[in-house]
């Protein structure tokens, strides 16, 4: 059962990544019809939101996108920063949707935000207790990498209205500041759907390994 788990946790895994990648792949070759890169996207959302303080800087690496709360800062990975596609509509005006919940005080960010310094520690010691357990045979340990991974999903939970409400918020503007056409603003939908189920995948896959962790429990219990 436990490898019929890691099974299904890999095969959900990969899927969700092969299914992003090629959603990207695919809008990365369509041209905007407004020839705006992803920087000039995110510059025009920004200002008409006002929010003409926040920055748009380039980010090396693919898909490296992301908002900065606290620095108050949109990083855009080089191809989509550069780009006049449609992946780089999507993806740059997905993160000025972050940017816009920061402004609002979006509940869900903000959660998601203030723990993540648990998160990280939960995490950490999460790996470490679970590796003594199995190493060690140490019930106990196990048994607190286990809570702990609780706690990695609780996050990850929380992650997924935030990111949801992302590509909502992204999806308006561009449709309220004529930056897509119908047809496009239906591919930047998908490009932006396939990205929303990597993070439902992660919810699955961190439910999955609870599950598997706490047989292997059971079975040394």
């Amino acid at each position: 059962m436990e490898m019929i788990i890691l099974g299904i946790t890999l095969l959900i895994t990969l899927g969700a990544q092969s299914y992003i990648n090629s959603s990207y792949n695919r809008t990365k070759t369509i041209m905007a019809s407004k020839h705006l890169s992803g920087k000039e996207v995110a510059r025009k959302i920004l200002d008409a939101n006002g929010l003409k303080h926040i920055k748009v800087v380039e980010q090396e690496g693919v898909l490296t996108d992301h908002y900065d709360p606290k620095n108050k800062i949109v990083r855009l990975s080089t191809d989509i920063y550069n780009n006049k596609s449609l992946a780089s509509v999507s993806v740059a005006s997905h993160e000025c949707g972050h940017a816009i919940q920061d402004k609002d005080n979006y509940f869900f960010l903000r959660l998601r935000s203030s723990i993540v310094p648990l998160v990280n520690l939960a995490s950490t010691l999460g790996y470490v207790a679970i590796m003594i357990g199995l190493i060690a045979g140490i019930l106990n340990f196990l048994r607190i990498g286990i809570a702990l991974e609780f706690v990695i999903l609780a996050f990850q939970l929380i992650t997924l209205p935030v990111e949801f409400n992302a590509s909502s918020r992204a999806l308006k503007q561009i449709t309220e500041l004529g930056i897509v056409t119908a047809d496009e603003h239906r591919n930047c939908r998908q490009m932006l759907t396939a990205a929303a189920l990597t993070y439902v995948a992660a919810v699955a896959t961190a439910v999955l390994q609870i599950l598997r962790l706490v047989l292997i429990a059971r079975g040394r219990d």
